[in-house]
């Protein structure tokens, strides 16, 4: 995901005060150790989460109303597509150690 230039403060301030019907819903999913790294020199973020069901907190196909309000929210300070979806690029794993 790309956050925009001059935004970090409020996107931290708005993650500090995630929604409860949101952060029940991501978990509800399946997701859990969700975390959300940012490369300052790029504006790139990176989230990392462990799913143990087939989706994920970025599904863009089945969006419930709670993740399109948030999507909505967060429109202002990250590059969306034309739902307000954060752009993502899904990466894929080439290696993994337990």
């Amino acid at each position: 995901m790309f956050l925009k230039p001059g935004c970090e403060k409020e996107y931290e301030k708005r993650h500090a005060a995630i929604w409860p019907e949101l952060k029940q819903m991501i978990k509800d999913q399946g997701v859990g150790n969700y975390s959300i790294y940012w490369d300052r020199d790029t504006n790139i973020l990176f989230a990392y989460q462990e799913c143990s069901k087939e989706g994920n907190s970025q599904d863009t196909t089945n969006v419930d109303p709670i993740t399109q309000r948030w999507w909505d929210m967060m429109a202002d300070i990250m590059e969306v597509d034309s739902n307000n979806a954060p752009v993502t690029i899904p990466l894929e794993e080439l290696f993994h150690m337990e």
